[in-house]
């Protein structure tokens, strides 16, 4: 039988429900995580291509970066205060 870092035997069962326990704890964190990404790539993608529709340079996707950051972390926050 396998033995896990411990010397315990390695338990499947045990394993699964520690692997469920984590993934449910982490769910709020990765959630939170995904809204910062998001907004900073759509409203950065949004201010370029806004910026490649109206030749303004760099200052749509510069303004569509800042956008972006201010609502990620705003959705960071309000996913942190609900816990």
């Amino acid at each position: 039988m396998a033995k896990s870092s411990k010397g315990a035997p390695f338990s499947f069962p045990k394993t699964a429900k520690s692997l469920q326990h984590n993934a449910s704890q982490a769910g709020s964190a990765a959630a939170a995580s995904y809204a910062l990404i998001g907004a900073i790539v759509l409203l950065g993608g949004i201010g370029y291509g806004f910026d490649a529709w109206r030749g303004t340079g760099p200052w749509g996707l510069f303004v569509g970066l800042l956008l972006g950051i201010v609502v990620g972390f705003y959705e960071l926050i309000k996913t942190m205060w609900r816990k």
